[in-house]
């Protein structure tokens, strides 16, 4: 009746980057305008990571609580609380008076965006087949790049003419879209009148699980492959939230750019990263076809662009800004590749029951280590000692992470029973 597949998985796709595209442009508005809202509200660089501190504090704690609601009451209705959560608390910012209150609704900000990742890999997990996942995971992933890459000059301009307040109106605006988009049309793949019998036999392709029951937190946490991702976010995730968060401050310190300037850079280092995240999921799922197993593709992909994050690091100590752009870029694209690759591990590994919350306790160490080495030590060292042991300090955490990934997740084959008591 249906020779050739339907393309529902892909509209799902779809939805994912656009809601991922959104979750970004609600966090990154601080970052891009930190240097207007800093005089306006006038507060320190210690305050500003104070700042930080609260969204990755609740960021990391939230992303525990919605990875378990998310395993509890599905991917449709988890992903609808995180987004509603996340836009009410993006309005609110325009209400901020001082560095405390911006801290507040900066800390229900990170609770509510913490449910994005749990649930969209859930949503890959069971609209893909294993094959595909890092190449799904890279696509939605990029979302984040191109909010990095709209967002800048976007922001500037509504600054410029509306105000630092109104952006943050519009990110919540855009945030309810998402919520009706998503509610309206996400359905498991059984469920979703989109989907005809051939495109269901792909989605439903691989081996099918012999283990479905529900694992908890303390199950979790026995399992040393918990500590593999979980680790290897811990030390990865705190490179990427420095680059978010303090990289306007970078260039307006310590190359002296103007906000101007820096709105058309940010959007080249951003747009490396989304060819970075869609390469990273490609090549190791172009290995895994080619006959590799999941492993050792996993690993090898990973291992490059671990490489590459050193080599990034020295943005900081060559002469010219293009160079610094250039090798930022490089950073950021090859931090999306690595990305795109671990979280697939989870699904690689773990049962459906179990990816949000594997995925929410990666993330609550992500966070913790974004809490520790974005948020607090960068502004001490920043303020006595300026960004050179910083930038050195984050060249070598994607190496550490994937000796951890190398340690602890061996083959990354899928767990049996008996390994998960």
């Amino acid at each position: 009746m249906h020779p050739r597949p339907s393309k529902a998985r892909w509209w799902i796709l779809a939805l994912l980057f656009l809601i991922t595209t959104n979750n970004y442009l609600d966090r990154i508005v601080l970052g891009i305008l930190s240097p207007v809202i800093l005089e306006d509200l006038k507060f320190t660089k210690l305050e500003y990571g104070y700042v930080n501190a609260a969204f990755q504090a609740t960021y990391a704690v939230g992303f525990l609580l919605m990875g378990w609601l998310i395993d509890r009451i599905g991917t449709r209705k988890g992903y609808s609380a995180a987004i509603t959560l996340w836009s009410i608390a993006a309005g609110l910012h325009a209400l901020s008076t001082s560095w405390f209150t911006l801290a507040f609704w900066r800390g229900l900000l990170g609770l509510g965006e913490s449910g994005n990742f749990p649930a969209a890999i859930k949503a890959v997990t069971e609209w893909f087949p294993k094959t595909d996942r890092a190449f799904a995971t890279g696509i939605f992933n990029a979302g984040t790049n191109v909010a990095t890459m709209v967002g800048p000059p976007l922001f500037v301009w509504m600054n410029g003419h509306f105000g630092w307040r109104t952006c943050f109106f519009i990110t919540a605006s855009t945030g309810t879209i998402c919520l009706l988009a998503w509610w309206f049309i996400y359905r498991v793949p059984r469920e979703h009148s989109w989907v005809n019998p051939a495109e269901l036999a792909i989605i439903e392709g691989d081996p099918e699980e012999k283990l479905t029951t529900r694992i908890s937190w303390g199950r979790a946490l026995r399992i040393r492959q918990t500590f593999g991702f979980a680790l290897a976010k811990f030390f990865s995730d705190p490179v990427w939230w420095f680059y978010l968060t303090w990289l306007t401050l970078y260039f307006k310190e310590a190359r002296h750019l103007s906000l101007e300037q820096i709105g058309w850079a940010l959007p080249v280092i951003y747009l490396m990263a989304d060819f970075g995240s869609v390469a990273g999921g490609w090549v190791s799922g172009f290995l895994i076809r080619r006959g590799w197993p999941n492993g050792k593709a996993r690993k090898v992909t990973m291992g490059f662009f671990a490489l590459c994050m050193p080599v990034a690091a020295t943005a900081v100590a060559v002469p010219d800004t293009w160079m610094a752009v250039a090798l930022i870029s490089l950073a950021t694209a090859a931090h999306q590749g690595w990305s795109a690759n671990l979280y697939t591990t989870v699904s690689d590994v773990f049962p459906k029951s179990a990816v949000a919350s594997v995925t929410g306790i990666g993330g609550f160490l992500g966070g913790m280590g974004g809490v520790i080495f974005t948020a607090l030590l960068p502004g001490y060292l920043v303020t006595h000692f300026g960004y050179l042991p910083v930038f050195v300090m984050m060249g070598g955490f994607h190496l550490i992470a994937w000796t951890c990934v190398h340690f602890f997740l061996g083959t990354m084959h899928p767990l049996t029973e008996a390994e998960m008591a």
